[in-house]
């Protein structure tokens, strides 16, 4: 499964914000061969503005969506401002995780939130608890978002 990563920062940094989740990707041993940088095609559906560059993780059937949740999740703990990272999968469906509803989670929830995170990405229900992922449905068929 090839799926793409994009960033958004408040303050329209995107390019510098997802060269640092690249490389905090890359430090990942189950990810560093997974990821790759690519120039976008065109504006992801929903965007504000153009994406600088995606990333795209290839992942096989049952492949190491945990390590991405956790991943992700980590990552944007660690940023200062609001930054949006949108994970976008071949089917349309999409996990947005935002920045400032997951700044302060405890231990155990930042490792629900990666479970979530990481069902979703395998289309499994997400299930009850916080409501970090909660579905829509949209005109691609629907979408997935994790907060």
């Amino acid at each position: 499964m090839r799926v793409t990563l994009a960033v958004e920062t408040a303050t329209g940094d995107h390019a510098s914000a997802t060269d640092d989740l690249y490389d905090w990707l890359r430090q990942d041993p189950e990810l560093r061969g997974l990821v790759r940088r690519e120039a976008p095609g065109g504006v992801p559906t929903g965007a504000m503005g153009a994406w600088s560059e995606l990333l795209t993780l290839l992942l096989a059937p049952g492949g190491p969506t945990a390590a991405v949740g956790a991943a992700v999740v980590v990552w944007l703990q660690n940023r200062r401002g609001n930054v949006t990272v949108t994970v976008s999968q071949p089917d349309g469906t999409q996990v947005v995780v935002f920045s400032e509803k997951v700044r302060g989670l405890t231990a155990e929830a930042t490792s629900e939130l990666a479970q979530r995170v990481a069902r979703a990405l395998d289309h499994e229900p997400a299930g009850e608890g916080t409501g970090a992922v909660t579905e829509r449905e949209g005109e691609s068929g629907g979408s997935r978002e994790a907060r």
